[in-house]
């Protein structure tokens, strides 16, 4: 894909299809919208006038321009809502819908003007992560998918500084590719992404970027005495595998810090022994969003090229049912020596979690940020709206909870008051894998935090906003990539904060 900024006038960009974004009570009669609507013949106003587009968040105009100041011979008005709540996620959500929109007119070369004020540069990356992320589609294994595809995106913000707009773009360019292959791993099928296949898929990514890679088999897991992660892995004829991915910068400052992202893999969920009910359970595929989520940011973050260390670390296995598997009321030992009384075995996702924040300390993590598909209670609470988040760093909460807003992300912090965790008490272990019903996106994070004593941590419940149920006009249905974009900002800020 070839993507660009440019700081020309919109008249002269040489594209088959330009789009722009138009405010609700927005009139052409002055500035950009009525030098626009001349070029045009009066096509905007009119449409303006009669009320036929008014302007409210993705509403769509489109002309054909057969003879117009306009080297474009396609137009495509897309409606922003109110001016001044347009920001970052109103962008993003403005330039999928003009891409999604005009790949489907079949046009391969296209532009795209947000007219939004401030940092040129950002705005620029926001437009082609989010035309690149629209164009995303879940039909890998049909045969007769849709073949129409985007040679060329322009960014058209006139007056700005152009090598800051190309900047933008290409690191736009980055991020768009880093969440697309996040969403497409969490789209492959159980059978075709086994952990031994993530693997093969992270060792790829670490060749092809240029990171450091380690991946534990069973025997080194089984030394290390990782019996909650291999508790899991019981169940299934396939291999537990523990993915290790290290970016470090050429030129790093000296420190003592180390932040290690932590992501769930597991690549099928069929509850285990406590099976799951079977309506839906093929979308369980998705339980390694986590795991996901990390080797795609680990890929964006080695081209980036932040001037601090990033270690992904990566628990993969799949939970079955079988004459091997974990039971429940079983007893398992975790990597740091605490027991866990297995009362549910569909709450594995913590157990896997748990030896893999361990391991993280071991390699020397400071800071971990876990990401997980790891309640449903979360879908309950928040809905596919706000991720949630809690941890033992309010300063780290709101450094993710910030990155997100700067990139689009909702993120919502729910409490882990110490009185939680009177829930996971149990009368035969340390701990015990669920607290029941009551706050159980809580309590799953209580028991998280058993194993992240010692660090600065925070963790992600992405299992409401991983998957989208609904088609949306900027967004295919399936895998969203959430949290790949706030995680790299949170990098970004985090390199800028200690060279500063």
């Amino acid at each position: 894909m070839n993507v660009r900024g440019t700081s020309q006038s919109c008249k002269q960009i040489d594209v088959q299809a330009l789009a722009v974004a138009v405010f609700k009570g927005e009139r052409p009669n002055s500035g950009f919208l009525k030098d626009l609507d001349k070029q045009v013949g009066g096509l905007v106003g009119n449409v303006i006038q009669t009320e036929e587009f008014t302007a409210k968040e993705g509403e769509t105009a489109y002309f054909h321009l057969p003879n117009s100041g306009l080297k474009a011979k396609r137009l495509l008005l897309i409606g922003c809502g109110e001016r001044d709540e347009y920001r970052a996620a109103q962008i993003s959500q403005m330039a999928g819908t003009a891409a999604r929109f005009l790949r489907g007119k079949n046009h391969q070369r296209i532009a795209i003007a947000p007219r939004a004020a401030g940092d040129g540069e950002r705005t620029a990356q926001m437009v082609i992560q989010s035309a690149l992320m629209s164009l995303f589609e879940p039909d890998k294994y049909r045969k007769d998918k849709e073949k129409r595809e985007l040679d060329r995106i322009i960014v058209v913000i006139e007056g700005a500084d152009e090598k800051a707009l190309q900047r933008g773009a290409e690191r736009g360019g980055i991020v768009g590719e880093a969440v697309n292959y996040t969403r497409d791993l969490a789209n492959e099928p159980g059978s075709y992404l086994t952990p031994t296949i993530l693997a093969a898929r992270a060792r790829e990514t670490c060749r092809k970027f240029g990171l450091t890679f380690d991946v534990l088999d069973q025997k080194r897991m089984e030394k290390l005495g990782m019996g909650s992660l291999l508790g899991v892995s019981r169940g299934s004829d396939e291999p537990p595998k523990l993915i290790v991915m290290k970016y470090a910068p050429k030129r790093a400052k000296r420190g003592k810090k180390l932040l290690a992202l932590v992501g769930k893999g597991i690549t099928f969920d069929s509850g285990g022994i406590s099976l799951k009910p079977g309506d839906n359970m093929e979308l369980m595929k998705y339980d390694m969003s986590g795991a996901a989520t990390v080797i795609g940011t680990m890929r964006a973050i080695a081209q980036l090229k932040p001037s601090i260390p990033v270690l992904g670390v990566a628990p993969c296995s799949e939970n079955l049912p079988s004459g091997k598997a974990t039971k429940p009321g079983d007893v398992l030992v975790a990597m740091t020596g605490k027991t866990i009384e297995v009362i549910n075995t569909d709450a594995e996702g913590r157990l896997v979690l748990a030896d893999a924040i361990a391991y993280a300390k071991k390699l020397g993590a400071t800071q971990i940020i876990d990401m997980a598909t790891l309640t449903g209670a979360v879908s309950i609470a928040l809905g596919d709206v706000n991720t949630g988040i809690l941890g033992t760093d309010q300063v780290l909460i709101d450094g993710v909870i910030a990155a997100g807003k700067e990139v689009g992300e909702k993120f919502w912090q729910l409490p882990l008051d110490k009185e939680y965790s009177n829930q996971i008490k149990s009368d035969i272990a340390d701990v015990k894998n669920v607290g029941g019903r009551k706050a159980g996106t809580i309590t799953a994070a209580a028991f998280l935090k058993e194993f992240a004593d010692g660090v600065s941590w925070a963790h992600l419940d992405i299992a409401g906003t991983a998957w989208g149920d609904d088609a949306k006009p900027y967004r295919a249905k399936g895998p969203t990539g959430v949290a790949v974009r706030t995680l790299i900002e949170f990098v970004e800020r985090s390199a800028r904060d200690q060279a500063s």
